[in-house]
C-alpha cells in the first residue's frame, strides 16, 4: 500500500498479504511488511511503489522516495 500523503492520520506505506475465499474473492488482509511510517504518523522513511518476484522467490518492494529496491527473502 503506497501510502496516503493526504489523509489525518496517514495511512499504508506497507506491504500486505490479501487472503482469499474459496470462490477467489478478498476476504481479509494482513500486514506483511511495514515499518516505512513513524510510530507517531507523521513521518514516512519511503514510499512503496510495486512489488515484483525474483527467480529465487524473493519479493522485491520499490521506493521512489529513495530511490531503492528492498529484497526481502525467507530463510529457513
Amino acid at each position: 500500500m503506497r501510502g496516503s500523503w493526504n489523509r489525518n492520520p496517514p495511512t499504508g506505506y506497507k506491504v500486505v498479504r490479501v487472503r482469499f475465499d474459496a470462490q477467489g474473492n478478498p476476504a481479509a488482509f494482513e500486514d506483511f511488511a511495514s515499518g516505512w511510517l513513524g510510530a507517531d504518523g507523521t513521518n514516512h522513511f519511503g514510499r512503496l511503489v510495486g512489488t515484483a518476484v525474483a527467480a529465487d522467490g524473493a519479493l522485491l518492494v520499490t521506493d521512489d522516495a529513495n530511490g531503492v529496491i528492498y529484497r526481502i527473502s525467507y530463510t529457513g
